[in-house]
C-alpha cells in the first residue's frame, strides 16, 4: 500500500514537472516573438530622446520629438519592406545566407544613407503640393505629419500581408491625401501624379522584359551549349562587365548625387571605363575559377556567386542613398517648419535626422526583413544564381535607361517585376522552345543508353529547373499549366498592393490630417 502511494505521488510530481516544462517552453516561445517589437519600440524611444536634445528651446519642441518617433517608425518599415528587393534574389539563389544578406544590406544601406543620402529636398515632397497653397506653418506641419503616419501604416500593413511595395509611392500618396484635405484639389501637381501612376505599369514591365531577355541570352549562349565551360568563359566576363558599368552609372546618378555631379560625357566615360576594367579582371577570374569545373549546369552557378554578392551590396547602397528621404524627408520638413523658419522652397536634412533614418532602415531590416526577403527570393518563383543575376542586372540597367528617357519608374516595382519576368519567361520557354525540347531529347537518349549499361548520371537540367522530365513522352500543356513556375497568389497580392498604395495612403492621410486639424 505504501509503495502504491509513493508511486502515485511520483507520477503526480512528474506530471507537475512536465507542466512546468511546457509552461517554460511556451513562455520562451512567446518571449521570442516579442523581441522584435520590443527592440523596435526601444529604437523609437531613442529617436524621440535624440530629437529632444536638438529641440531644446524650439517653439514646437513637442511636435519635433513626436515627429522624430514617427519618422523612426517609417524608417523601420522601409527596412522591413523595401530592402528585400536588393538582397532577396541573392538569398533565393543561395549566393548569400540570410545572416550574410542582412549584414551586407544593413552596412551598405546605412553607408548610402549617411554618405550620399542628404540631398536637398523640396518642402512638400518634390513639389507635389504648392507651398503657397498651405496657409500657415502649423497647417503644413499637420500635413506632413499626416503623410508620414499614413505612409508608415500602409507600408507596415503591406509587410504584414507579404507584399513588397514602393515606399516612395506610399509617401507621395500620403502627401496628396493630406494636401487635398488641407488646401483642396487645386493644390496638387496632377501632372506629376500622372507620371507616378504611369510608373505602376512602366516599371514592372521594363524590369520583367529586361530580366527575361537576359535569361534568354544566358540560356542560348551558355546553358544549352555543348561546351558550357568554354561558353561561360566567353560570356560571363562580358555580362559581369555590363553589370559593373551599369552599376557605376547607376550609383553616380542615383546614389551619389550629393557627393559628385557628373555630366553625360563623364557618366559615359565612367560606365565604359568600369566595363573595360571589370571585363579584364573578370576574364582572368572566370578562367581560373572554371579550370577544374565539370561541364555541368551546377558548375555554372558558382561563377555568378560573387557578382550577385556585389550587386546586393551596391543595390543596398543606392537604396539607402535614395529612399532614406522617404522616411526623413517629411520629418526634415516638419523640423524646418517647427523651428520657426516658416515655409520655404527647400529644406536641408539635418545630420541627426539622417542618422535616425539610416539606423531605422537597418534595424527594421534586421528585425523584420527576412519575411519579405524570402518572399522575393524564394516564394514568387524558384531562383538560381543565373536567374538572380538577371534580376540584379535588369534593375540597374532599367533605372538608367528609364532616367535617360525621362520615364517615371519605381526601383521596387522594377526588381519585383524582374522576378516575375524570369518566372513567366521560364513558363513560356518550357512550353514553346524547340531548342529545349531537342536538348531534353538528347538528354533522354543519353540516360536511356546509360541505364542500359547500368550507369547513372545526375541530370543537372532537371535539378536546375525542377519542372520537366527527360525521358518518356513530352509533358502535355495541361501538365505544364498545372505546374506553374510563378505562384499566382503572390502575383495577385503584390499587384493589388501596388495599385492601391497611392489611393490607400491618400485616404488614410486625409483622415489623419482631419483628425489632427480637429484636435489642434
Amino acid at each position: 500500500m505504501a509503495d502504491t502511494t509513493a508511486e502515485a505521488r511520483k507520477n503526480t510530481l512528474d506530471k507537475d514537472l512536465d507542466k512546468l516544462v511546457h509552461v517554460e517552453e511556451a513562455t520562451s516561445f512567446v518571449a521570442r516573438s516579442l523581441v522584435g517589437p520590443g527592440l523596435a519600440l526601444l529604437f523609437l524611444a531613442l529617436s524621440a530622446i535624440v530629437a529632444s536634445f536638438f529641440a531644446i528651446g524650439e517653439p514646437r519642441a513637442v511636435i519635433i520629438v513626436a515627429a522624430a518617433a514617427v519618422g523612426g517608425y517609417m524608417a523601420l518599415n522601409i527596412g522591413a519592406n523595401d530592402v528585400a528587393n536588393n538582397v532577396g534574389p541573392a538569398v533565393g539563389a543561395k549566393a548569400l545566407t540570410m545572416g550574410g544578406a542582412l549584414a551586407i544590406a544593413a552596412v551598405f544601406e546605412s553607408a548610402g544613407a549617411l554618405i550620399a543620402g542628404g540631398d536637398v529636398i523640396t518642402t512638400i515632397s518634390s513639389g507635389i503640393v504648392a507651398p503657397s497653397a498651405v496657409a500657415t506653418p502649423d497647417a503644413f506641419i499637420r500635413l506632413m505629419l499626416a503623410a508620414l503616419v499614413s505612409s508608415a501604416l500602409w507600408v507596415h500593413l503591406a509587410t504584414w500581408i507579404g507584399a513588397p511595395v514602393s515606399t516612395t509611392h506610399a509617401v507621395v500618396g500620403g502627401v496628396v491625401g493630406s494636401g487635398v484635405a488641407a488646401a483642396g484639389l487645386g493644390a496638387i501637381n496632377w501632372s506629376m501624379m500622372s507620371g507616378i501612376a504611369a510608373s505602376w505599369v512602366i516599371s514592372p514591365l521594363l524590369g520583367g522584359i529586361a530580366a527575361a531577355v537576359c535569361l534568354a541570352f544566358i540560356k542560348a549562349a551558355i546553358i544549352y551549349q555543348d561546351d558550357k565551360i568554354a561558353a561561360a568563359r566567353r560570356w560571363v566576363p562580358l555580362l559581369v562587365a555590363v553589370m559593373a558599368g551599369s552599376f557605376a552609372v547607376y550609383l553616380a546618378t542615383k546614389g551619389l548625387r550629393r557627393v559628385i555631379h557628373l555630366s553625360d560625357l563623364h557618366l559615359t566615360i565612367l560606365g565604359v571605363g568600369s566595363f573595360l576594367l571589370v571585363w579584364g579582371i573578370a576574364r582572368v577570374g572566370v578562367r581560373r575559377q572554371s579550370e577544374h569545373l565539370e561541364n555541368r549546369n551546377q558548375s555554372l552557378r558558382t561563377l555568378f556567386h560573387l557578382p550577385l554578392i556585389c550587386s546586393a551590396a551596391l543595390l543596398s547602397f543606392a537604396h539607402g542613398a535614395n529612399d532614406v528621404a522617404n522616411a526623413v524627408g517629411p520629418l526634415a520638413a516638419i523640423v524646418h517648419a517647427a523651428s520657426g523658419d516658416g515655409l520655404s522652397a527647400t529644406v536641408t536634412i539635418p545630420l541627426w535626422v539622417m542618422v535616425i533614418g539610416a539606423f531605422g532602415i537597418s534595424i527594421g531590416l534586421v528585425l523584420f526583413g527576412p519575411k519579405l526577403i524570402r518572399m522575393v527570393g524564394e516564394q514568387i518563383t524558384k531562383l538560381n544564381p543565373m536567374r538572380a543575376f538577371c534580376v540584379a542586372l535588369s534593375a540597374a540597367v532599367t533605372v538608367i535607361v528609364a532616367s535617360w528617357f525621362g520615364l517615371p519608374v519605381s526601383s521596387t516595382h522594377i526588381a519585383v517585376g524582374a522576378v516575375f519576368g524570369v518566372g513567366f519567361f521560364r513558363e513560356w520557354y518550357t512550353a514553346n522552345s524547340p531548342r529545349r525540347r531537342a536538348y531534353l531529347e538528347r538528354k533522354a537518349e543519353r540516360r536511356r543508353a546509360e541505364r542500359a549499361s547500368q550507369a547513372t548520371v545526375e541530370d543537372d537540367e532537371d535539378k536546375e529547373t525542377g519542372d520537366l522530365q527527360t525521358d518518356g513522352p513530352p509533358i502535355s500543356r495541361e501538365e505544364i499549366a498545372r505546374r506553374k513556375l510563378v505562384r499566382r497568389a503572390h502575383v495577385t497580392t503584390i499587384v493589388t498592393a501596388w495599385v492601391t498604395t497611392v489611393p490607400a495612403s491618400a485616404l488614410l492621410s486625409a483622415g489623419v490630417f482631419l483628425l489632427l486639424d480637429a484636435l489642434a
